[in-house]
């Protein structure tokens, strides 16, 4: 796989020395039990996947780039480049100014943009009206493009859908702006919907049985369906893609569910053509990731640490795997671990912060989960590490435990 040009302080002198033994001594990616880095007082047990994939690095590389390649001119990102406080911190400091917040709220008009400006494109992609909008400005929309692979490729799945008549179901978060792309890419090849988890799922699957009217089908989903969508005819034919950062789990669960609901309209005979069995289109390292979460559930532990911007969709999805077995502590940084005795933390479900007392226990050692999302540098997993290492005495010094750990591996 391509390797990516990175700057050295979002690297890690534990952190990123761990993953490199993994990747040479597991390359087929087979083993997804965690590592275990015993520092005496304190155990932290590293999830075998997280942290900054292929679409960040190649969004990071490319954002740097457009910054040292550009010294004079203005540059702008459509809206944060990945959901990492840090990273969009670091660009912001180097005179990179957002066009919009994370929702599509305009913070600089696009009526003050010049054809000399440089504008890079997220790396969630973004939507073709505004894509359109950048080109009648005169600037070049590729040029500085971030856009994931992988979301590409849920894009050229719709296409194809839309081109074999079905209508496109997508699993995503509405607001997300993964999702607002791929709606939009969507629905110029078919007729398309936005459904958020489950509930939804059976809101619709009850319309296309009978069992709801239009009324309740246009009071839940008029805002989430592409122009002139036409619920009678237009759930006759379903494929299911989903936004590349959602619970894969769920995922499969929405899919299976169509298939059950189309099989038990249209029977067995006819399902080929009113289902598409589409793979799921999450990308590799959302399932990675979860992957390795769920295979850190399996370990004794006291409480779960997960790092990661607080908007990011992957990362609240590993807090609600780990939310599963542990006490969860959803942080941006090492900032939120106030002392031994208080951190302050991020309930996803909520959307509010909250303070908890004593999340340390007494009873050492202590044995933390620690992981973070795909957007988050090894750099700020690692200063959590050392956080919570510096309020105990007696902790082995860092090279003693890789020593260890390279024993294992």
């Amino acid at each position: 796989m391509k390797t990516f040009d990175i700057p050295g302080f979002y690297k890690s002198h534990i952190i990123s020395r761990v993953k490199e033994l993994r990747r040479n001594t597991d390359p087929r990616k087979k083993d997804y039990t965690p590592t275990l880095l015993d520092f005496g007082p304190v155990r932290f047990y590293i999830a075998r996947h997280f942290g900054f994939c292929y679409g960040v690095e190649n969004a990071i590389e490319i954002s740097f780039n457009a910054v040292a390649e550009n010294p004079h001119k203005r540059i702008f990102l459509l809206s944060q480049m990945i959901h990492n406080p840090e990273v969009n911190s670091d660009l912001q400091t180097r005179g990179v100014k957002f066009l919009m917040d994370t929702n599509g709220k305009q913070i600089i008009p696009f009526e003050e943009l010049r054809k000399e400006d440089i504008v890079i494109i997220p790396a969630f992609g973004t939507t073709l009206s505004i894509e359109e909008k950048l080109r009648s400005i005169g600037i070049e929309v590729h040029k500085y493009d971030t856009t994931c692979p992988f979301v590409e490729r849920v894009w050229k799945k719709a296409e194809k859908l839309g081109e074999d008549n079905y209508t496109v179901i997508i699993h995503g978060k509405y607001n997300h702006e993964e999702t607002r792309a791929t709606f939009s890419r969507s629905e110029i090849h078919s007729p398309a919907i936005i459904i958020k988890n489950i509930r939804e799922a059976e809101k619709l699957g009850n319309y296309i049985l009978g069992k709801s009217n239009i009324k309740e089908f246009t009071s839940s989903f008029s805002e989430r369906i592409s122009s002139g969508f036409n619920p009678e005819t237009d759930l006759k034919h379903i494929g299911v893609i989903n936004q590349t950062t959602m619970l894969a789990s769920e995922t499969q669960e929405i899919a299976d569910y169509f298939r059950r609901i189309m099989l038990e309209r249209y029977g067995k005979k006819d399902l080929i053509s009113h289902f598409a069995d589409t793979r799921d289109t999450l990308c590799y390292a959302t399932n990675e990731n979860q992957e390795a979460t769920i295979a850190l559930l399996k370990q004794p532990a006291d409480l779960a640490i997960v790092v990661g911007g607080y908007n990011s969709s992957n990362t609240s999805h590993i807090v609600e795997l780990c939310e599963q077995k542990f006490p969860t502590y959803f942080i941006s940084s090492e900032k939120e671990i106030i002392s031994k005795e208080k951190i302050n933390h991020f309930n996803f479900h909520a959307q509010s912060h909250h303070a908890t007392d004593h999340f340390l226990k007494p009873l050492l050692p202590i044995k933390i989960i620690l992981t973070s999302g795909a957007s988050c540098p090894d750099a700020v997993v690692e200063r959590v590490m050392m956080k919570v290492l510096s309020f105990y005495e007696n902790v082995i010094a860092p090279d003693k435990v890789m020593e260890e750990v390279m024993k294992m591996h």
